[in-house]
């Protein structure tokens, strides 16, 4: 079972660049993925910036169309890009 966890994993001058890792994958020879889950979640924000006002605004009127807007990012965007890459 692989674990997701945030560190920060390049450091600069005076900031610090968040990534997502992914350890215990047997995608790659490394056992860890760091690109793809980053990716992830910058598409995940992306979308939920989007899906989740007009979820919310869609939810009084068709509850279940509200809801799955709301967890579309979580449950199609973040697997899909971050599996779409190997490393």
């Amino acid at each position: 079972m692989a674990t997701v966890t945030t560190t920060p994993a390049v450091t600069t001058r005076r900031h610090r660049i968040p990534t997502c890792v992914e350890c215990g994958t047997r995608q790659n020879p490394c056992h860890v993925k760091v690109i793809g889950p980053t990716l992830g979640f910058v598409a995940f924000a992306i979308a939920a910036a989007v899906e989740w006002p007009v979820g919310a605004i869609m939810y009084p009127f068709r509850r279940i169309k509200g809801r799955r807007m709301i967890g579309h990012p979580m449950r199609v965007v973040y697997p899909r890009v971050s599996n779409a890459i190997p490393f």
